[in-house]
């Protein structure tokens, strides 16, 4: 069997919940910008350049991320292959379906070697990084499956750990998968120098790991293959078949494959890695102050030290605090101490059981076409400023309990009312009454942005009826 490229599974499935306010369910922790002007998925890609042999990404991803992602990776100009999941069922399944489509999409006789990498994670050594990856080709060549453990700074109790065995070429081979471990436990594995942090990574050649998974999880093996060939395409995405998709059982890589498997190699990784999980992951990366805080936005620090904090949209004083967490947005803040960083998720759920909107959206909610934010709301109104971007057009819809009012304040608006066609520059305005179907389109060559106003007896965002849509919703 030959091995053609090096293709890269980016795991794009992730929640971040102890990110929150930043991290929602409609905007997770992989697509935000932490620690520099790119998200942590596109240094998942960019940490990536220049290593040899590389082809086209492959990204699992789910359905309601595959405009927010297709548009990160667009502003990097990489090509990729967009699979979406109709349902959730742990990164197993998710990197068979990579393999099935990268499988089907080689020359016969081929078989690509898949790098599978979480896209929510941070490394500062991209050199060490790349070294570690092509020392890891030849076992992943010859049929190994590869994993990274990373080498452990301390005795971490939120990891899971990855026991070695006797030495191979550049690592080890594979002894046993642990759990993650009490902290006496894992001081225990510290000291002893044969314990490594489990990174998530892969690197095993696509038919490699098909035929793990026909030995250990043959049910799974045949949920990817049938839901990868009854898939349909839909614009820039590979809708995975949901009734072939979802009869997978979900199962992590490690259960399903890693811990079963006789022939697995770890390489060892020590290139300034961090998972992200929590807020306190943050301290000392990124822009950090002479006092060590890390801040982020429109931030001002008086006697405060070794904390984490970030502004959007407004300004945040820190005076005389010390290991503390403060993350303000346009519609939360987060105070924590950053001791208790993980009890985060904790809030996330109270707001689920709530059933509050805080949860799930960011301030500002991305759409295909643009974005759209609350500007203020009340009893039987509210207002938002929305962004539509250049050639962009809204969904033909229409509204059964609202009215629209819509001010143009900046570029160019064309609008479907009813039998009309209107043409609106900056600060002119029309009303859709309600029940009456429209449009909104952006024909100019620059942003527009428009003001508007609806009132009635709903407005939520489920009372919209899609006549007509370009992105298939």
């Amino acid at each position: 069997m030959n091995v053609s490229v090096i293709r890269p599974v980016l795991l794009c499935g992730g929640s971040g919940t102890r990110l929150w306010p930043l991290s929602r369910a409609h905007y997770p922790k992989q697509f935000l910008r932490l620690v520099d002007e790119y998200s942590l998925l596109q240094n998942t890609l960019r940490r990536l350049d220049g290593l040899a042999g590389l082809g086209d990404a492959i990204a699992v991803a789910n359905e309601n991320h595959r405009f927010l992602l297709a548009e990160q990776l667009l502003e990097l100009g990489l090509p990729a292959d967009i699979l979406l999941e109709p349902a959730a069922r742990n990164t197993a399944p998710a990197v068979a379906v990579a393999a099935v489509h990268a499988g089907a999409q080689s020359a016969k006789g081929e078989s690509p070697l898949l790098l599978v990498l979480p896209s929510d994670h941070v490394i500062t050594d991209v050199a060490a990084f790349q070294r570690a990856v092509l020392a890891a080709v030849p076992h992943a060549a010859g049929g190994a499956l590869v994993t990274f453990g990373i080498v452990p700074q301390r005795a971490e109790t939120g990891y899971g750990y990855i026991r070695r065995g006797q030495v191979v070429a550049d690592g080890f081979a594979l002894d046993r998968f642990v759990e993650k471990p009490d902290a006496r436990t894992a001081q225990e594995y510290l000291d002893s120098g044969e314990y490594f942090w489990n990174s998530g990574m892969f690197l095993f050649r696509a038919d490699s790991y098909l035929d793990a998974l026909g030995r250990y999880a043959p049910e799974m093996r045949r949920a990817a293959e049938t839901s990868v060939a009854a898939a349909r395409r839909d614009l820039d995405f590979l809708r995975l078949d949901k009734e072939c998709f979802a009869a997978s059982p979900a199962d992590s890589i490690d259960y399903a494959v890693m811990e079963k498997t006789d022939n697995g190699v770890v390489i060892p990784l020590d290139a300034g890695w961090s998972d992200i999980g929590a807020w306190d992951a943050l301290a000392g990366r990124g822009n950090v102050d002479e006092a060590g805080n890390m801040v982020r936005g429109d931030v001002l620090t008086v006697a405060s030290r070794d904390s984490v904090i970030f502004a959007e949209g407004r300004l945040v004083a820190a005076v005389g605090v010390s290991d503390m967490i403060v993350v303000a947005t346009p519609d939360a803040v987060l105070v924590a101490d950053k001791a208790s960083a993980q009890d985060v998720k904790q809030v996330v759920d109270a707001l689920k059981r709530a059933a509050r909107v805080e949860s799930e959206f960011q301030h500002v909610v991305h759409r295909p076409w643009g974005s759209y934010e609350g500007v203020a709301h009340g009893p039987r109104y509210q207002v938002k400023r929305i962004l539509v971007k250049p050639g962009a057009s809204l969904s033909l819809q229409k509204h059964h309990h609202r009215a629209e009012h819509w001010v143009v304040v900046k570029g160019t608006a064309k609008i479907v009312r009813g039998e009309e066609t209107l043409l609106l520059s900056e600060n002119q305005s029309t009303y859709i009454p309600l029940g009456v179907v429209h449009r909104l389109e952006n024909p100019g060559c620059i942003d527009l942005e428009i003001v508007e106003v609806q009132s009635g007896s709903y407005l939520g965002e489920d009372d919209i009826v899609r006549l007509e849509d370009n992105y298939g919703r």
